[in-house]
């Protein structure tokens, strides 16, 4: 049952509130550059990442995103970034998903040569932010040497942001990172109606 405030125990409740956060604001670090995963059965991963993309480039930062998977689709996304073609780097180099591309040996050709190109983005200090799209499938399917992963991430610049998307992200790369999202699939029309993935939503 909740209780009604008048106007002033409100504001009251309110300016402690304010005086509890100003507080925890005034003890914690101003910068930090961040390890960030999105993992989880859920959709938005990338979508979500693609929103820090936007914000950094909207304050004028370099942003690089190497597209580990889904690089056969050339994507919807990576027309519209190319207007910021300035500040960003954007390299899409899956051959699609692996169920489409039934080749391991070349799936795990490509994944390296991604990751090289990720690796030059990730210890390069102009680059404010890098996301890594679709990795934790490669390291799920031990496309990628993990440790390698870990130990390229802890040489970033100390300013520099690195997203790391897709689902079964690995309980090593979760502990290293400073943030950590976990989407949770809930209802999804591809399984509850059969429809397929639909332009502006999907891809």
């Amino acid at each position: 049952m909740n209780i009604q405030l008048t106007d002033s125990e409100y504001k009251q409740k309110m300016q402690r509130r304010k005086e509890i956060q100003d507080q925890r604001l005034a003890n914690m670090k101003d910068e930090k550059g961040l390890i960030v995963v999105h993992t989880g059965n859920g959709k938005g991963k990338t979508t979500a990442a693609l929103g820090m993309v936007i914000r950094s480039l909207g304050h004028g930062y370099k942003v690089a995103i190497v597209q580990f998977i889904k690089g056969a689709w050339q994507p919807a996304e990576k027309g519209i970034l190319e207007k910021w073609s300035h500040q960003l780097e954007f390299y899409a180099m899956g051959e699609g998903f692996t169920w489409e591309t039934q080749d391991r040996e070349k799936d795990i050709l490509m994944a390296n040569k991604a990751w090289e190109k990720a690796k030059d983005f990730i210890l390069n200090p102009d680059y404010k932010l890098v996301l890594l799209d679709e990795i934790n499938i490669a390291l799920k399917l031990d496309y990628l040497n993990l440790n390698e992963v870990l130990e390229t991430l802890a040489q970033k610049s100390n300013d520099s942001h690195v997203i790391l998307t897709g689902r079964g992200a690995k309980p090593e790369l979760i502990e290293m990172a400073d943030l950590v999202t976990e989407m949770k699939l809930i209802k999804h029309p591809f399984k509850e109606q059969g429809i397929k993935a639909q332009a502006g939503i999907e891809f």
